[in-house]
């Protein structure tokens, strides 16, 4: 079972509620995400474009930008090299949009993951000198391109590195010594003496910076406001897509962000984010942080994966409504088809750890030869999810093993995988995440055992914790409540939905509703016997034996059936209040999140 943890972060909840007209309860889940002094509490509730910082804060900026405002002046051909991800083709998007309505000439390269690798490369850099480009431009990647970059300069090229990753780094006698690429100019919020305030944007919100200051020492922006003004209220809606794809924590402007751009996507003029909208039949809906990161980013995704990202960008540069509905609807397609692809890989991934008794190691390393190894780290992060373990899926490359890790918080992969370099030819990644490659099949078990027997993860690591904001009775989550909780949107990494917890329910009766009768609704009443709809999306199988566990399989088969008494089925539970729109009527319903 997980543990549950309630936050007791102190504060004056009374007097926060009624400075900024909120209840106690909203004050103390502020708090709990550490939104503290007047300052952060007013931007956290009611920021605004006013409060996004200033561009010319990012080191290298200024410079920046007057090298591509002198190229442009002097005709000279630009390649923007981007990354097949959802920010890089965002970020490699809004760069080419910017440049080209500054008349610039400007061509892009986006990688093909399985060819080309991540980011800047040799063949790359080749290809530029041979196609008489005078600047290279990389955008979501470049700062660890030391060697590549060096090349490009060496071959007469300028070259201005547009990225959001952390910089790398040696150790010499305890000291960190950063490996900052000897590029023309370097803008990266993560570089040493860089006086943004912020750090954690993606690379598409770096690039937008870059081309609002382009758009500004180039004077468009005074010249013509009304498209300055558009232009700029356009990139919002692609950088709020790339921050909840790359997973960034929805504070500070990230928030702002996302808020804002998101409120402005579902009206998009760009005809190919309009009909991938379409087509997954969004269009009427207001667009939240789920329809970005889990419908429209995993399209674009899919393109990089089983395909070339190539076909994202052009469906963002699609001029005719027919060519947007045709990408779009391939998109889509390949997506479905990554879906199954994924799901046959878990299912394997699964009976391998099951079948070959895996389940009693600490990490978990599983060798799928013949899955894509574009969705080795999809296929990681399910594994994961089901065992509550790091895990690994490998597969057979054109050179070798190569294969992707998702990790638990307790465990820092790439520290763990530093431990055992000698075994990789190639690895990289960071405390939750990681990638690699292995010269052959038998450095599999090796790389196996080698994790497992440098583990030192307990039990009590593996334990799931669920933070819970507020012990709350059921009656307390009203309308004008759950009303109130808007202002805490939008919900995501670095700001999940508050959680709530009451133990004393009565479960009273139970349906199970879907294709794959996978969710489950019930009926349940509180200490007080009143009555509220629940709905759970978990794991129905797991909740069903804990039930059966706690009060017999009769019971549990008659709440299924028709329903059972008042205090015969009792549990507590960890929820939050939602409102629920069906046939025309507004009901509250409870969504539960664990139990107890």
């Amino acid at each position: 079972m997980a543990k549950w943890m309630v936050a007791a972060k102190k504060a004056d909840f009374d007097k926060i509620a009624e400075k900024y007209h909120i209840t106690p309860v909203l004050a103390r889940i502020m708090r709990n995400r550490d939104i503290i002094g007047d300052g952060e509490i007013e931007r956290f509730l009611h920021g605004d474009l006013k409060d996004l910082h200033d561009p010319f804060l990012m080191k290298d900026m200024e410079l920046a930008a007057e090298l591509i405002l002198k190229k442009i002046q002097e005709k000279r051909s630009v390649r923007i090299i981007g990354d097949y991800d959802v920010d890089g083709i965002c970020a490699t998007y809004i760069l080419l949009s910017g440049i080209r309505t500054l008349a610039g000439r400007v061509d892009t390269v986006i990688p093909h993951r399985m060819k080309d690798g991540y980011g800047l490369n040799e063949s790359l850099v080749k290809d530029a000198g041979k196609d008489g480009i005078d600047t290279i431009i990389t955008c979501d990647n470049g700062i660890a391109a030391g060697e590549q970059i060096r090349m490009a300069k060496e071959m007469g090229m300028t070259v201005v590195v547009t990225d959001h990753h952390e910089v790398p780094f040696e150790e010499q006698e305890g000291e960190r010594r950063y490996l900052l690429p000897e590029a023309d100019a370097v803008i990266d919020p993560k570089q040493p003496e860089c006086l943004y305030p912020f750090k954690q944007i993606c690379g598409t919100v770096v690039a937008a910076k870059l081309v609002q200051v382009l758009f500004e020492k180039s004077g468009f922006a005074t010249s013509d406001p009304e498209r300055y003004k558009g232009l700029m209220e356009e990139m919002l809606v692609f950088e709020a897509l790339a921050t909840v794809c790359d997973v960034m924590e929805l504070k500070d402007e990230n928030r702002i962000i996302v808020k804002k751009g998101l409120s402005l996507m579902a009206k998009t003029d760009n005809l190919g984010l309009k009909a991938l909208i379409k087509v997954n039949g969004i269009e009427d809906r207001e667009l939240s942080p789920y329809h970005a990161g889990f419908i429209i980013g995993p399209c674009m995704n899919a393109t990089g994966r089983l395909d070339t990202a190539k076909r994202a960008l052009a469906l963002f540069e699609a001029e005719e409504w027919k060519e947007a509905v045709t990408i779009a609807g391939d998109l889509k397609s390949l997506n479905d088809s990554r879906k199954e692809m994924t799901e046959e890989g878990v299912k394997e991934a699964i009976d391998q750890v099951e079948r070959k008794g895996l389940f009693k190691d600490r990490v978990l390393v599983i060798y799928l030869p013949d899955c894509h190894e574009s969705l080795a780290g999809i296929i990681a992060g399910k594994v994961r999810e089901k065992y509550g373990k790091p895990a690994f899926v490998l597969t057979k490359g054109e050179e070798g093993i190569k294969g992707s890790g998702r990790s638990i918080e307790a465990y820092n992969m790439y520290e763990e995988m530093t431990a055992c370099k000698e075994l990789f030819t190639r690895y990289g990644g960071h405390k939750m995440a990681a990638g690699l490659s292995l010269p052959e099949e038998g450095a599999v078990e090796r790389f196996r055992k080698a994790l497992n027997e440098n583990c030192t993860l307990t039990e009590e690591d593996f334990e799931e914790i669920i933070h819970i904001d507020v012990p709350m009775p059921l009656a307390y989550a009203d309308r004008s409540f759950i009303k109130e909780l808007s202002l805490l949107e939008p919900f995501g990494v670095g700001n999940p939905k508050p959680l709530f917890a009451r133990k004393n329910i009565s479960v009273l009766s139970g349906r199970k509703l879907g294709k794959n009768r996978n969710v489950g609704k019930y009926r349940i009443a509180d200490e007080n016997n009143n009555c509220y709809d629940m709905i759970y999306f978990g794991d129905l199988e797991q909740f069903d034996d804990f039930l059966k566990n706690r009060c017999g399989e009769d019971r549990i088969r008659r709440l299924y059936e028709g329903g059972v008494r008042s205090g015969d089925i009792v549990i507590g539970i960890a929820y939050y209040p939602d409102l629920n729109y069906f046939g025309g009527r507004e009901s509250i319903q409870i969504v539960m999140q664990n139990y107890c």
